[in-house]
């Protein structure tokens, strides 16, 4: 079904009875023993540093189980981790996890169109050369506070070319393995190629990056029969219909509808007219319908009382501070704005609404 051309309440309908699937076959034994048992043969925590563009589905591009990897989202993949709430949740995610004896891999990205320069990255201004820039800072910082050598965790620069949803993972050397110059027959090649292309990768961080490599091959695959059945000419171009703001977003396994925002940056108004922009020039385009748009705001909370009241007030906050700024520099959008605050069961992962008001 092409939910981008239905009226915006049945948009909104079908977004929280996906929401509602994803928690039924999250919470299920059979999704959960499925985890255990990947992070039992693949301990290493892999986190992802990206942009808000909707196009960008690691977990999908990878063919990798839901709630393996931890995303993180900005505008154009901008991350500072100066910022005061992006360092501390970084390096609280950093301690809870090596903690329990696990490494963990940050793969710092950016994305670009190897067919058209427009297709690329809007928070560069399509300047492919400056985000690779700003992803080698984003390694800098990483190796500052957690350390150079590696030994438990590692950030890792990798491009994602969004014709095809290829990986380009960037060696210490300056060079780099185009997983779209490959195909399924050089699946057993990779692990030597990573190797040489990775030397100062534990061998344990090497091999549970592997299944990632593996299933980008794949995907890559399916995306080329797309292709060819002339499925995916829409797919990628921007078509979001929705904003979310905050975290927990991870039900969103269907590309190219939301544009979202993690509550990083201090100044959270720039991403968020960003956005709305992106929104606007969808429905001007005729990418989607002009009756409306959803402006979807979540924060996870792991214990119910305290933890889950401080949930409700963040995301209140984060769903009235974008109103206001959407309501303030596209007011005609504004009109058009559906809103819906939510905090979410990050052991269920149940999306619950709340009331706006106190």
């Amino acid at each position: 079904m092409d939910i981008h051309g239905k009226p915006i309440a049945e948009r909104i309908d079908w977004l929280f009875g996906l929401a509602d699937r994803h928690s039924t076959i999250f919470r299920s034994p059979e999704a959960w023993l499925a985890r255990e048992r990947y992070l039992a043969e693949h301990p290493t925590a892999i986190a992802v540093l990206k942009c808000m563009d909707g196009r960008i589905n690691i977990p999908i591009a990878t063919n990798t189980p839901v709630g393996i990897l931890m995303p993180f989202r900005n505008l154009g993949g901008i991350f500072d981790l100066g910022w005061p709430h992006l360092g501390e949740v970084l390096a609280h995610h950093v301690q809870r996890v090596v903690s329990a004896g696990r490494h963990v891999v940050f793969l710092v990205t950016y994305h670009y169109s190897q067919g058209d320069p427009r297709r690329g990255c809007a928070g560069f201004q399509y300047d492919t050369a400056a985000a690779v820039a700003h992803t080698y800072e984003i390694r800098h910082q990483v190796e500052h506070i957690f350390g150079s050598d590696h030994g438990t965790v590692y950030p890792l620069v990798c491009g994602f070319e969004t014709d095809e949803d290829a990986l380009v993972i960037h060696g210490t050397a300056g060079d780099k393995l185009d997983l779209a110059t490959l195909t399924s027959s050089d699946r057993a090649t990779l692990e030597l190629r990573l190797a040489a292309l990775l030397p100062d990768m534990p061998a344990r961080m090497r091999a549970d990056l592997l299944p990632l490599l593996y299933g980008n091959l794949a995907h890559i695959e399916e995306v080329r029969a797309q292709i060819r059945r002339n499925e995916r000419l829409l797919d990628i171009e921007h078509r979001e219909w929705m904003i979310c703001l905050g975290r927990g977003f991870d039900f969103l396994h269907t590309p190219n509808i939301a544009l979202i925002i993690g509550p990083y940056s201090p100044n959270l108004d720039v991403p968020i007219r960003r956005a709305a922009g992106i929104i606007e020039a969808n429905m001007q385009a005729g990418r989607i319908p002009d009756d409306g748009f959803l402006l979807l705001a979540s924060v996870p909370y792991d214990e119910i009382g305290v933890d889950r009241a401080r949930a409700e007030l963040k995301s209140r906050f984060l769903s009235s501070f974008a109103a206001d700024v959407i309501r303030a520099e596209f007011p005609r959008l504004g009109e058009q704005m559906s809103m819906r605050t939510a905090v979410l069961d990050w052991r269920s992962r149940t999306l619950e609404t709340i009331a706006t008001g106190q």
